[in-house]
């Protein structure tokens, strides 16, 4: 069974500037990644577990518990990734594989 811990430890890996998908967290827990989703809404520590860094499989950047998708795209474009239209453009560049 998932425990939340395992989940945010992943999370807490993925390095500033860089994002991974929902699908692949999923992936790696074998779970499926709306859970993976569930626990990002219910992060207890939203800036020491970056879960802004966690989008979708096609680049787009998903909800955001913490203030909204406008929020996330802030926090994203902070940390330099490079997001028009509400998904991240040159995926692949930004993209961080565990």
């Amino acid at each position: 069974m998932l425990k939340e811990h395992q989940i945010f430890n992943l999370i807490s890996k993925i390095p500033k500037g860089k994002v991974t998908t929902y699908k692949i967290l999923a992936g790696l827990l074998g779970v499926h990644p709306r859970k993976v989703a569930y626990f990002c809404k219910n992060n207890p520590k939203p800036v020491k577990i970056p879960c802004h860094r966690v989008v979708y499989s096609d680049g787009g950047g998903g909800g955001y518990a913490f203030g909204g998708e406008k929020i996330k795209k802030s926090l994203l474009k902070k940390e330099g990734i490079s997001i028009r239209k509400d998904r991240v453009i040159n995926f692949d560049k930004f993209l961080f594989k565990f």
